[in-house]
């Protein structure tokens, strides 16, 4: 909001200083300051408000080093990671964008699927929260959301660059392109709309999710939507999930995402500018470099949230927090069409999310041969089998920040290493 009226009194009133809103930088610096002093100003208030409401998660007896002396922590902290996010995204951001719009819908979505779940278990003292059909129904209706406005609607396109020298004039004439001067080369620059992403490792490979739809014949194309709406499912379910699986010690789920959101921040700010995506051969898609506001309200919000969550902490996420900040990911990584990097980049998600469905499966597999079932893991998911191998839950917390900024790296250098 805040862009609008600096545009206004930069254009018509010719205020000396008010142009600084027209530079993105200047904006995501202000959205991350922003949403620091939210969390950490605003977040001891609402904490206390918490507390005083006797708003705690239930502490399982799970025989874990500390963990009674969780009991009584407040929960649904994540309310202040969703403040400060929306807050100052609505503030720097231009809210006509729809890419930002999307990202505002997704984060207030989950956020309010897992308030409810969070609800339940507080409130109406049912641990087992909301029933997960009802979680999944959420997940899918998001992934629906995103799906669908990504594929019809007419500002979401990328740009195609094609060299001068490599077309024929009747194919300029015909396509009405008009050549462009970009990095000393004259290229032409044509809109391309199409349900498309960037393959990791591979030099100028796209991928388009119809062609899993081929062997249909020639008719796949006209199946686009509908592959690509259950491939936005898939994604947005299995990172929500993981984010909300990693959430488990103090920490490491605000740390982690933290992280991420740096990454998803800096490809957002290159596909989004046409020199930066032509010279680095990246897909370059107009108006995406507005998300790096919202990726700046997203990692300080949950840089802020550290200042209370980090060990020993004073306040859980909850699923408030866990889902929408999955969610956040999945849909930013879809938009900047980088979501086949989501392994590598939410590789501690990932990890937590495989050490779950592992144990589980092989506890049931031996149970049935056997009749006893055996575990692979001390505990599941994964950060909990090292606090029953001895580690302290701090220590755990900051290896797994350094393995999410190994992982971070590796993710840029795929913008290189092609």
């Amino acid at each position: 909001m805040l862009y609008y009226l600096f545009d206004y009194l930069n254009t018509q009133l010719n205020i000396p200083g008010t142009g600084i809103f027209q530079y993105i930088s200047f904006r995501a610096a202000m959205a991350i300051l922003l949403s620091l002093t939210i969390t950490m100003i605003f977040g001891k208030t609402l904490i206390n408000k918490l507390r005083n409401l006797q708003v705690s998660d239930e502490i399982r007896n799970l025989g874990l080093e500390g963990e009674q002396q969780k009991k009584g922590t407040p929960t649904m902290g994540g309310l202040i990671i969703l403040a400060a996010i929306l807050l100052p995204t609505l503030l720097f951001a231009r809210i006509n964008n729809v890419y930002i719009l999307l990202m505002l819908v997704s984060t207030i979505w989950l956020g309010i699927v897992g308030f409810l779940d969070d609800y339940i278990k507080v409130f109406k003292k049912n641990k087992e929260g909301l029933a997960g059909r009802f979680k999944i129904l959420g997940q899918v209706g998001l992934g629906f959301i995103v799906a669908t406005t990504l594929y019809f609607n007419q500002h979401v396109k990328t740009k195609e660059f094609i060299k001068v020298s490599d077309v024929t004039e009747e194919y300029i004439k015909e396509n009405n392109l008009t050549p462009k001067l970009i990095d000393n080369q004259m290229m032409l620059v044509r809109d391309h709309k199409a349900t498309t992403t960037t393959i990791p490792f591979l030099k100028t490979a796209e991928f388009d999710y119809a062609d899993l739809l081929k062997f249909v014949g020639d008719s796949y194309k006209d199946f686009n939507y509908i592959i690509y709406l259950l491939v936005v499912i898939f994604i947005i379910t299995a990172v929500s999930n993981g984010a909300n699986i990693t959430d488990g010690i103090d920490g490491l789920a605000a740390g982690t995402s933290a992280i991420i959101g740096v990454v998803l921040g800096l490809f957002a700010y290159l596909s989004g500018n046409i020199v930066f995506s032509q010279y680095l051969n990246i897909m370059y898609i107009p108006h995406l470099e507005e998300m790096v506001i919202f990726a700046g309200a997203f990692v300080g919000a949950c840089v802020g949230f550290l200042w209370y969550n980090s060990f020993p902490a004073q306040v859980f996420m909850g699923d408030t927090g866990s889902l929408a900040i999955g969610g956040i990911i999945a849909s930013f990584s879809i938009m900047v069409r980088k979501e086949l990097l989501i392994p590598i980049l939410c590789g501690i998600f990932l990890v937590e999310n495989l050490s779950v469905m592992i144990q589980v499966s092989y506890f049931k597999y031996t149970k049935k041969k056997y009749g006893e079932g055996r575990r692979i893991f001390k505990m599941s998911p994964l950060h909990h089998h090292y606090q029953k191998s001895g580690f302290h839950e701090a220590k755990i917390v900051t290896r797994f920040w350094i393995i999410g900024i190994m992982l971070a790296i590796a993710t840029i250098i795929t913008l290189k290493v092609r």
